[in-house]
């Protein structure tokens, strides 16, 4: 009858176990492209977070970094802060993630700020950076790798637009620093796409670059006829247009 009981005890400890594991890999499945992003209230350096709420009809940039205070995400705030002016022309806030408490963000952002890098004056970091010690925000963005057993957010991006629909997004190993022009390149590309009907970007797509017809429309194949056409014909599946 004891062994029965113990039996008992040990199938329901299993069955808990598995339970637990399953629902932490639903919280860990990163949010797909063209899905809503994921809310969230959260501390910053710039005050109480309500996400997407606070952001209006604009771009949002999730920056998520493994730890304050570590060489390659410190080398990438410093870049985006430089180019944090540029962000804000194309209308995008850039918010900082990871699990590091208040007193660690506020402390490296005020050292990050006295630093001349690369030649370049110190730069006053205007971004939050989110707290999220408890790593409620990087489970729900599948950003916390399970297997290392770190608890450190991974090295990702995510592009959200004003509907608040995910974009795209970008993951790094934690040796490789992301790079600030591809980000840049990448929001633009996102915008430009979503500003004009019946086009997709192409390879290596710089802004000013021509764009890409994926389905001639009745209209398209009636300026193709015209002279002054901006659409170039390479082949049926291959047809790009100039930018207005």
């Amino acid at each position: 009858m004891q062994t029965k009981k113990y039996i008992l005890i040990s199938v329901a400890l299993i069955m808990l176990s598995c339970s637990i594991y399953a629902q932490r890999e639903r919280d860990q499945r990163i949010p797909l492209i063209g899905t809503q992003a994921p809310g969230f209230k959260a501390p910053s350096t710039n005050g109480p977070v309500s996400f997407p709420d606070d952001f209006g009809n604009d771009w949002k940039i999730l920056f998520a970094h493994p730890r304050d205070f570590t060489p390659v995400c410190s080398s990438e705030i410093l870049e985006l802060a430089y180019r944090q002016d540029e962000f804000k022309a194309l209308g995008a806030h850039i918010l900082i993630i990871s699990v590091d408490r208040m007193a660690s963000h506020k402390s490296w952002k005020a050292d990050l700020e006295s630093i001349a890098y690369k030649g370049r004056n110190p730069v006053k970091i205007a971004f939050p950076f989110v707290v999220d010690s408890a790593a409620v925000i990087s489970q729900r963005y599948g950003m916390i790798d399970s297997r290392t057993g770190s608890g450190q957010s991974i090295r990702g991006v995510f592009f959200i637009d004003p509907q608040n629909e995910i974009r795209a997004f970008h993951f790094y190993p934690n040796e490789v620093g992301r790079n600030t022009d591809e980000i840049i390149r990448t929001l633009k590309a996102l915008q430009t796409q979503q500003s004009y009907d019946n086009i997709v970007i192409p390879a290596n797509w710089q802004p000013g670059d021509d764009v890409m017809i994926p389905i001639l429309s009745k209209e398209d194949k009636e300026e193709l006829q015209s002279p002054e056409s901006k659409i170039h014909y390479i082949n049926w599946y291959m047809i790009y247009r100039k930018q207005e």
